[in-house]
């Protein structure tokens, strides 16, 4: 499939080994409820990125980050040749991966100051960046009577307050990226 630039924050981000190793790991994979590709994650959050002035090693790990978030992802990409990645981006990624699955929607906390952040800003960017890219499609997909609204609501809402991020910039970030998405359409 071909990737529109328009949707991609530098010209150089299809050049990274990061990136063409993500697409390669999504293949055509589509999401369920979106029905939009999974690279879209990605290169969504990648120009939320830019937009809050993050480096390109950040971009480089945010790219990565699938390959070893679950589990079994983590057992196949330790199989493999990790040595065209940059080695800091790589262990960015793992770091994300550490913290972001240390908060998922099922758990329950009593106060947002029980989420762990990185002592990496690297890797907090690259949680904001994922949580509201997220947030934005489970506001634009999730439809229908579904028990698990108000869970999800509650557990993008502590994110971003743990990440401090007010209301204000999310919106205007969900804005961009929806304005983003039409004019790529």
């Amino acid at each position: 499939m071909p990737v529109d630039s328009r949707l991609h924050p530098r010209e150089s981000v299809r050049t990274f080994a990061e990136y063409k190793a993500v697409r390669s790991f999504y293949g055509d994979r589509t999401a369920k409820r979106t029905k939009l590709p999974y690279i879209n994650h990605i290169d969504e959050a990648l120009l939320i990125l830019e937009w809050r002035g993050a480096s390109e090693l950040t971009m480089r790990a945010y790219c990565l980050h699938p390959l070893f978030q679950g589990d079994a992802d983590l057992s196949l990409s330790w199989q493999r040749d990790l040595s065209e990645f940059d080695p800091h981006a790589l262990v960015l990624a793992m770091e994300y991966r550490s913290i972001a699955n240390g908060y998922l929607s099922r758990d329950v906390i009593s106060a947002v100051s029980e989420i762990r952040l990185s002592p990496l800003a690297e890797v907090n960017e690259m949680l904001v960046a994922d949580k509201i890219q997220n947030r934005k499609d489970f506001e634009l997909h999730f439809h229908g009577p579904n028990e698990r609204i108000s869970e999800l609501q509650n557990y993008f809402s502590n994110w971003l307050q743990r990440l401090d991020v007010d209301e204000s910039t999310y919106q205007e970030t969900r804005n961009r990226l929806i304005a983003a998405t039409s004019a790529k359409q």
